[in-house]
Parts: C-alpha cells; sequence; structure tokens
C-alpha cells in the first residue's frame, strides 16, 4: 500500500472555530476523515498529524522517510514563513512536497506572502479554502502512481 502524509501546523487545530470567513467552519478532523476515506478509495494509507511544536513536525517528516511515505501533503501555518528548520527537514528526506494553504497566503499582510516551501514543492494550494486539501490529496495519489 502506498503511504502519504499529511502534516499541519500551528493553529490549524483550531479550525471550526477561529475566523471562519477565512478558514471555514471545518474541523481539522473533519477535514481528515474525509480525506483518509478519499485515500482508502484508492487504495492509499494516509497518515494525519498535526502540533503547534516545531520540533515535532521536523521529527515527522525525518521518520517519513523510514516509513515509507512517498509523498507529503504540508501545511505549514505561520511556520510558512519563519521555519528554515522545517524546509531542511523536507529538503533533508527528499520525499516530494504539496504545500497548502486555507487562505490565499499571497493576498493577505505582507509578511504572509513569503513562503519558505513554496520554491520547494512539487506545487503549491492557496486559498481554495478545505477544499485544497483534496486537491492536493488528488495530487498526491496521481504522482505516487505514475
Amino acid at each position: 500500500m502506498k503511504n502519504i502524509i499529511l502534516l499541519n501546523g500551528p493553529n490549524l487545530n483550531l479550525l471550526g472555530n477561529r475566523e471562519k470567513d477565512i478558514y471555514g467552519s471545518k474541523t481539522l478532523e473533519e477535514i481528515e476523515s474525509e480525506l483518509i476515506e478519499i485515500a482508502k478509495s484508492h487504495s492509499v494509507n494516509l497518515e494525519c498529524f498535526q502540533s503547534n511544536a516545531e520540533h515535532e513536525l521536523v521529527d515527522k517528516i525525518q521518520e517519513a522517510k523510514s516509513n515509507s511515505v512517498e509523498c507529503i501533503l504540508f501545511n505549514p501555518g505561520a511556520f510558512t514563513h519563519t521555519s528554515v528548520a522545517l524546509r531542511d527537514a523536507v529538503l533533508g528526506v527528499a520525499i516530494p512536497m504539496i504545500e497548502i494553504h486555507i487562505s490565499n497566503i499571497f493576498g493577505r499582510e505582507s509578511f504572509r506572502e513569503k513562503s519558505y516551501f513554496s520554491d520547494i514543492s512539487v506545487g503549491t494550494i492557496s486559498g481554495f479554502g478545505e477544499k485544497g486539501y483534496a486537491a492536493a490529496l488528488d495530487l498526491a495519489i496521481d504522482k505516487i502512481k505514475e
């Protein structure tokens, strides 16, 4: 079975409660449940992990290599604009990564326009709400089945 991991960074555990006009009303658990079902229907294993701690996300990225993960789906949250450590972890494992953002980071505050991940990702999905997660999963499934 093919393996994909979905990583979510800080404050994404608050989905469904925080700034619904920007982030929507679905919880992270609801999004993950839907994605797991989609993955199963394609005979793909999807592991989901969220953390507010940078080092825990680094550890998960590093573990992905030994867990035979073939694609990383990653919404780094606020770490998008700050974390060289997470960038280096993604580069270090050399696993294709798709960057996901619920909001359009390029249409918000100027400090959000810089991503430490866009240039090292297979692609970036930004601004399509929670639907961006399903789009990223579909693209990842297509990529690993090539």
